[in-house]
C-alpha cells in the first residue's frame, strides 16, 4: 500500500519560499500520478499541482502558474513543490496525492487518486 508523507510547511511572510516534500513508499507503476492539493477549513480540496512519473507531464492550477513549481526525485522517491513569491490566499492544509495515469480533465478532481498524505500546514502573513 502506498504511503506518502508530507513535510516543509510552515509559517512565513508574503513574498517568501517554502519547498513542501512528499516521501512516497510502496509505489508501483500503477501509481504514476502525483499531486498536490489544498484545503482551507471549511472549503472543497483544491487542487494545486500534478505530475507524471511516466513522462513527467506537469499540471498547475492558474493562481500559482509562475510561482509554483512541481518536481520529483527518482531516486528517493519523492515529490517536491516549491512554492516562491506567497501570498496570504496560499494559506492552507497542503496535501499530496497519488493515483494512476490521469488525463488532465481527471487530474483536478479528489475522487481519481487512491493515497493521501496527512497534510502539512502552510500560513502566509502579510
Amino acid at each position: 500500500q502506498v504511503q506518502l508523507v508530507e513535510s516543509g510547511g510552515g509559517l512565513v511572510q508574503a513574498g517568501d519560499s517554502l519547498r513542501l516534500s512528499c516521501a512516497v513508499s510502496g509505489r508501483t507503476s500503477s501509481s504514476d500520478t502525483m499531486a498536490w492539493f489544498r484545503q482551507v477549513l471549511g472549503k472543497e480540496r483544491e487542487f494545486v499541482a500534478a505530475i507524471r512519473w511516466s513522462d513527467l507531464r506537469i499540471a498547475y492550477v492558474n493562481s500559482v502558474k509562475g510561482r509554483f513549481t512541481i518536481s520529483r526525485d527518482n531516486a528517493k522517491n519523492t515529490v517536491y513543490l516549491q512554492m516562491n513569491s506567497l501570498k496570504p490566499e496560499d494559506t492552507a492544509v497542503y496535501y499530496c496525492a497519488t493515483g494512476p495515469r490521469l488525463e488532465i480533465t481527471q487530474i483536478t478532481l479528489t475522487d481519481e487518486y487512491d493515497s493521501w498524505g496527512q497534510g502539512t500546514q502552510v500560513t502566509v502573513s502579510t
